[in-house]
């Protein structure tokens, strides 16, 4: 059985050989590209924070086709998004993955992270321009050898390690003739899911003039935890001082999470259990008409971002200035630290202790400082609509 290594310098001997017959994949086509792809492998916010490459690609190529390559799940996430002409669930299936991309002939396609498998797929399904992120000024474990040299066989833009990650996605697309600085985020939902979360609001008891608050507390990697005690102590006082509508939300892999935050509550503290009552797309819906949503740095803050729902992100030991949404609707909550210990390129290799302890030294005093100042710049129009 082949070891990883060995699959990989096969596959680069395989690249080379094509690069011989067909050169690199660099080659433009004349009016702008009719077909473009744009493939993310990371997760839920990694997704949402590359949607403004949607829009700047429609608004420049309005009569392109545009698909994205990712998982499943942020197949469901980008449902409804009116940038979208289609989209590929990416699967460790080499033969597979190529055999789909060479029948589809896009003219460009856009790699936002680094990945050799993937940038190996989309050379050898012979795309005749590919852009990839060459990175810079940082450390990156996934910036491995293989990716470097597969580099060489492509178009590459520098995306710099420590700066916005979703300015530095748009980069990617200066290779086609877009130049865009727009980072607003774009997400959709269905009438169906509208018309669900309406209805459960006002099952709720939830009116137009509430403070809406949700709180998620969990998160996929579970170094970026911030305690559940900590979460309810901030829900008590949201509740007790501003008589807030509190919201819990999560899904079946979070409960261990849920049931923390709710054993810890004060008794006369009031919740609306919303765990687990919404698919992907009634989520969507639900953050929309929130007024603020209380997380760690994941998905569900990414999400709020995109429908301009005030947000408190409580990094942990995430680079505050990577990818946390940014600007007078939107609070993050660090701990004093000489430097982070995770980056959007960087989720494996960091300092284990270190890293609990920058999430652990975030106070709920902290995070209910952040809430109560963004609470006075919230304008609350009506999100019931």
């Amino acid at each position: 059985m082949l070891t990883r290594r060995t699959y990989n310098l096969l596959l680069l001997a395989w690249c080379f050989f094509t690069f011989i017959f067909c050169g690199r994949a660099d080659k433009k086509t004349p009016g702008g590209p009719k077909k473009i792809l744009v493939a993310q492998l990371a997760k839920m916010g990694d997704m949402v924070c590359t949607t403004p490459m949607f829009r700047a690609i429609k608004k420049k190529y309005p009569d392109s086709k545009l698909y994205v390559m990712g998982d499943a799940v942020n197949k469901e996430l980008l449902n409804y998004n009116r940038d979208i002409d289609g989209y590929i669930v990416f699967e460790k299936d080499f033969k597979k993955m190529t055999g789909i991309l060479s029948r589809e002939k896009f003219d460009f396609a856009a790699l936002t992270g680094p990945s050799p498998e993937t940038l190996f797929i989309l050379y050898l399904s012979q795309i005749p321009h590919i852009a990839a992120p060459s990175l810079e000024g940082g450390f990156s474990p996934i910036n491995t050898r293989s990716y470097k040299l597969l580099l060489k066989l492509v178009s590459s833009r520098p995306h710099k390690i420590g700066n916005y990650a979703p300015r530095e996605y748009l980069r990617l697309l200066e290779e086609i003739g877009i130049f865009a600085d727009d980072t607003r985020k774009y997400l959709n939902y269905s009438e169906g899911a509208q018309k669900k979360v309406l209805q459960f609001y006002q099952e709720q008891g939830i009116e137009e003039r509430d403070l809406v608050v949700g709180i998620f507390p969990s998160t996929g990697n579970k170094i970026k935890l911030w305690g559940r005690d900590k979460f309810a102590k901030v829900a008590d006082s949201l509740y007790e001082k501003y008589n807030a509508k509190i919201i819990l939300i999560g899904s079946g892999s979070d409960k261990k999470e849920g049931d923390e935050f709710l054993a810890n509550l004060s008794p006369s503290t009031k919740i609306i259990n919303a765990f687990g009552a919404f698919n992907i797309d009634e989520l969507k819906a639900a953050i929309s008409k929130m007024s603020i949503l209380i997380s760690v740095d994941t998905g569900p803050i990414y999400i709020a971002e995109a429908f301009d729902v005030g947000t408190v992100d409580i990094v942990g030991p995430v680079d505050e200035n990577d990818q946390p949404p940014r600007g007078e609707r939107h609070r993050i909550a660090v701990a004093p630290r000489k430097r982070h210990e995770m980056g959007v390129f960087n989720a494996r290799v960091y300092n284990e202790k270190e890293a609990r302890r920058q999430s652990d030294d975030i106070s709920a005093e902290m995070v209910l400082n952040e809430t109560e100042e963004l609470i006075k710049v919230l304008n609350r129009p009506s999100r019931f609509r």
